[in-house]
């Protein structure tokens, strides 16, 4: 959530940054004028009260019974008004907190200004695609071919946009997730296992809530949340509390199931398995103090670099422009990896520094060894990496001319000793 004093103090720069992300910038006006309502009604109602706090001394000073009851009837007069502005203080004031929490963060001043993903700017790439000599096939058809992908299982179970893992396939998943927590704990990541339902305050705080509640899976019943990403647990972990300036860093990291309701269209983008509503991911997460965090962005991008290096897959950098970046994110860097048989780069991360925007929505901050004023924490977030691009990746880039799969070497522990899959 950005702080207010930004909009009331600087509007122009929040109304570009709302240009530059394509969105309207309408909301900056509404904000405004609710705010300024908001703080007429709070000074009226702290004149009433105030005015009633003192009339109420003098009554119990007074000796005349009939002065004491006409200041008392005048009173309940003000006690109504009271009532009055606080009523309507409590409506301006819902308002107010949807509208300011509907606002993105403000991009980073290196974030390049571009109208959507198609402007992404490439950083590098890193590592030699591999050279075929037999006509690559994709993972639609490698998969059934081998019995590890079956479509039709999932839309029995589930509908269209679901699909089962069976044997090797399944245990292939299950070994980059499991290769990939213990990867990141070498790195200096805590592994935590969170709840895959949440509070809706735990979406709000994590700025999933109001933007986004069209694309979640909602139990209206109990009033939990499918999680879209373990991003929104691990802010959850501190909501609302004082962290040590010596705790800090605190880097988590934690594999979720992730639920979206993705909105697709028929074609090319959406065959095999790369988009459906739920999917598995591993996630990184940190929370630090200010002067450190783009230091931490970049251990973040390295750590997520890293997992393509140890899979041996080739890569490459993006940043991601203005029109393109996430709701939360000050700026993003996404890590694609290549995938042969479908012939693309597929996203397999995003990496995002935050910032204090998170924080601020969930009320979480540190407070220096030497005491005095507390501070916003800042946060980043990224993947590392989300399936099922990545095993996308893994199975037509280790394909072999037969139709069989090699295992990258740094599974095979995870695998059985597994190298082939036939």
């Amino acid at each position: 959530m950005l702080d207010i004093a930004i909009i009331r103090e600087n509007p122009d720069l929040v109304r570009k940054a709302l240009a530059d992300r394509q969105m309207e910038a309408a909301p900056v006006d509404q904000i405004l004028q609710l705010d300024e309502r908001r703080r007429t009604i709070i000074q009226e109602g702290e004149r009433l009260k105030a005015e009633r706090n003192a009339v109420s001394k003098e009554i119990g000073r007074m000796k005349d019974p009939a002065q004491r009851q006409a200041k008392i009837e005048a009173m309940r007069t003000v006690g109504d008004q009271i009532s009055r502005l606080d009523e309507e203080l409590r409506g301006v004031e819902e308002q107010f907190t949807e509208a300011v929490a509907g606002i993105p963060n403000l991009p980073d001043p290196r974030t390049p200004y571009g109208k959507d993903d198609n402007e992404n700017v490439v950083i590098r790439t890193v590592g030699e695609r591999r050279v075929f000599d037999f006509e690559p096939k994709p993972h639609w058809e490698l998969g059934p071919a081998l019995g590890i992908i079956n479509f039709d299982q999932g839309v029995k179970l589930s509908g269209s946009r679901f699909y089962v893992l069976s044997g090797a396939g399944a245990r292939l998943q299950r070994a980059l997730i499991a290769w990939m927590l213990d990867l990141h704990i070498r790195q200096g990541y805590t592994e935590k296992y969170t709840p895959f339902m949440v509070k809706e305050e735990t979406m709000f705080k994590s700025g999933q809530l109001p933007k986004f509640r069209d694309n979640l899976y909602h139990d209206a019943e109990e009033d939990r949340w499918m999680v879209p990403t373990a991003e929104v647990t691990l802010t959850g972990l501190h909501a609302d509390e004082f962290l040590d300036e010596a705790s800090l860093p605190l880097c988590y990291t934690a594999y979720t199931p992730c639920f979206r309701k993705e909105r697709m269209s028929a074609g090319r983008d959406v065959r095999g398995i790369k988009r459906g509503h739920q999917f598995d991911k591993v996630e990184m997460y940190i929370f630090c103090k200010p002067e450190d965090s783009e230091a931490m962005l970049q251990k973040m991008l390295a750590d997520s670099e890293q997992t393509c290096v140890g899979l041996g897959l080739a890569y490459r950098v993006k940043q991601q422009c203005s029109g393109d970046l996430g709701f939360n994110a000050h700026i993003t860097y996404d890590v694609e990896t290549w995938a042969p048989g479908c012939g693309e780069w597929l996203e397999v991360s995003s990496v995002s520094n935050v910032g204090d925007f998170q924080a601020r929505r969930a009320n979480i901050k540190y407070r220096p060894a030497e005491g005095g004023k507390a501070y916003l924490v800042h946060t980043l977030n990224g993947s590392g990496l989300g399936m099922p691009r990545t095993l996308i990746s893994v199975l037509e880039s280790y394909q072999q001319a037969d139709g069989s799969i090699l295992v990258p070497e740094v599974l095979r522990p995870w695998m059985g000793g597994v190298e082939v899959i036939y």
